[in-house]
């Protein structure tokens, strides 16, 4: 007799996700461990640590000082030594304190060994407005870090990617940044969107690093974006459609590598491209996919291709102001209608 298995309906919100893939990792592999702070019985001021101090205790979950140059460097020179850390950044705006130990030594011990030394490490880090966490804890930077050869990138925007990506990130030889949007974690003291809370396969749950995920099918527009902005993507989707609008929503999910093939055969279909971005307008990942699309076959566009993004200024904190500058609702539907006009 045949039996089958029901699919999951087991609801878990992105944090969740976020420690159950960590904890599953941990009991495969003695080798990796997590350190950062507050990640202890506290559990992680986002939530991505809660529970694991109680099953692994102050050895692997590690609790450190507020020095994140000497922590992270900790973490790198044990990746070196074989083991797989995974180390958190509270927020990706503190790059800067300890950008050394990251660009110089993580992303480049394995290009400068020739190849002999791996740094099998995962950084996470929180990014992300919205909050009026002000313009020193508010920013995404994913296309600085992306900017930055020798790392790979991931920016998950629901709680099955997040599982995936993380297990996939702790198991890669190279050291890869794990970038999560306080906006979709889920947390019951942020607000958050709809989607933040969702079905999680149980047990080993893989996502492939470098592949994009086609989070809505469309015929009439691309809009490509990643992470919380996924989110408000799909919300104008569903509103363009009573108007006869088909919008196609690609998640890139990764930065590096880049899904180029995902965004040039989903604009060969539309015809036209909108990129929605929370990070800065300037130098950064929607110029790329723009240019991606142009170098490789401008007569793929129909019209010309927009992009919705944070503008080169720091990040008010007064609610009514970072509301202005971020690429929400109505932004996105203002893009999409001109390059449908």
């Amino acid at each position: 007799m045949t039996t089958t298995t029901a699919p999951t309906t087991r609801r878990l919100n992105t944090s969740k996700a976020m420690a159950e893939a960590i904890a599953q990792e941990m009991r495969a592999n003695p080798e990796v461990f997590y350190m950062g702070e507050d990640v202890g019985p506290y559990g992680g001021i986002f939530g991505s640590t809660t529970g694991l101090f109680d099953e692994f205790g102050p050895s692997r979950i590690i609790d450190t000082p507020i020095s994140e140059t000497a922590f992270i460097g900790l973490g790198i020179g044990a990746a070196v030594e074989g083991m797989r850390p995974i180390v958190e950044l509270m927020f990706a705006d503190f790059m800067g304190v300890c950008l050394d130990q990251i660009y110089n030594h993580m992303a480049k011990i394995h290009f400068e060994s020739g190849g002999n030394v791996s740094v099998p490490m995962v950084l996470t880090t929180a990014v992300g407005g919205g909050y009026s966490d002000g313009a020193q804890h508010s920013q995404t930077l994913w296309g600085t870090f992306a900017h930055l050869p020798g790392m790979k990138i991931v920016v998950p925007s629901n709680p099955a990617d997040a599982k995936g990506l993380m297990t996939s990130a702790i198991r890669d030889d190279s050291p890869v940044v794990y970038m999560f949007h306080k906006g979709v974690m889920g947390l019951p003291w942020m607000a958050k969107n709809r989607r933040s809370v969702d079905v999680v396969p149980e047990g080993e749950h893989v996502v492939p690093i470098g592949k994009a995920a086609v989070a809505r099918e469309g015929t009439d527009v691309t809009v490509v974006t990643l992470s919380l902005s996924v989110h408000h993507a799909l919300d104008v989707a569903d509103k363009l459609a009573d108007d006869g609008v088909s919008v196609e929503v690609i998640d890139l999910r990764s930065l590096v590598p880049l899904d180029r093939e995902a965004v040039l055969s989903s604009v060969a279909k539309t015809g036209r491209l909108v990129v929605v971005d929370e990070d800065y307008l300037s130098y950064g990942l929607s110029g790329e996919i723009l240019a991606t699309v142009v170098e490789t076959d401008p007569s793929l566009l129909k019209a010309a291709p927009k992009r919705v993004a944070m503008p080169d200024a720091p990040i008010p904190y007064a609610h009514v102001l970072e509301y202005a500058v971020l690429p929400l609702h109505e932004r996105i539907e203002s893009a999409i209608r001109e390059v449908l006009a």
